[in-house]
């Protein structure tokens, strides 16, 4: 089973996620603040981290800053109600979830479920018209859903799992327009509520990291108040 980690400075939540987790078959470390999460993920990287936002010794978007550097392991937050803008800020640094405090056991072990199947397509979750074990080529855009590799231009770019399924539902069809509803169909779960703003910081995020491999990157149209587009051609 995958290991999630958990790092939060409250033991209570640390304690109470655990069970529920382990409960689910799940192998848990815990932290109690970045520093020590960020030594341990050296040693030890998990399959998916949890990350409380306000800490000491490194908070959680430093935390999700330096991990960012070196992975796309897949990372939900724990947030405040009065922690809005630090939800944006931090989906634009490439958080795949938000949950916010207080929270039931329930709610986290599902979207820890569904992240998780996000980040492996390959027990058929994917959406229909989107074939989860085949090459994609585009252009000059391949995407490998087995390897979870992308390259523009034959330059690798690292997206998380959340950015590279939206990228694949619009890229699998050129031309045609996605709905924000139907890209959040394509990258999360059925479950899972996010709201509009969530797709748009992940399109401004999938279009900086292609920008910086290639300036000319103008392949990821948006139609106002319709949505997004992959250009043909």
């Amino acid at each position: 089973m995958p290991t999630i980690a958990l790092v939060d400075d409250d033991r209570n939540i640390l304690t109470s996620v655990s069970i529920a987790l382990e409960a689910e078959g799940y192998r848990i470390m815990t932290y109690t603040d970045g520093a020590s999460a960020l030594d341990g993920f050296k040693s030890s990287p998990p399959d998916l981290a949890i990350l409380d936002i306000k800490m000491p010794r490194m908070d959680g978007m430093e935390l999700l800053r330096r991990v960012r550097q070196k992975t796309d392991m897949p990372v939900i937050f724990l947030t405040s109600k009065d922690e809005e803008i630090d939800e944006l800020f931090g989906l634009k640094m490439g958080a795949d979830d938000f949950i916010r405090k207080p929270f039931s056991q329930r709610l986290l072990v599902e979207r820890v479920k569904a992240v998780l199947r996000r980040g492996a397509p390959k027990d058929g979750s994917a959406p229909k018209e989107i074939d989860s074990t085949k090459v994609l080529e585009r252009g000059s855009l391949r995407m490998d859903p087995e390897r979870h590799t992308c390259t523009w231009k034959g330059e690798p770019v690292t997206l998380t799992v959340t950015e590279f399924l939206i990228l694949q539902a619009l890229a699998t069809r050129p031309g045609v327009v996605k709905s924000r509803n139907a890209l959040m169909d394509a990258a999360y779960d059925d479950q899972v509520y996010v709201d509009d703003r969530t797709i748009d910081s992940h399109i401004k995020r999938l279009r900086k990291k292609f920008k910086a491999t290639d300036d000319d990157f103008e392949m990821i149209e948006t139609l106002y108040g319709v949505g997004y587009r992959f250009k043909e051609g």
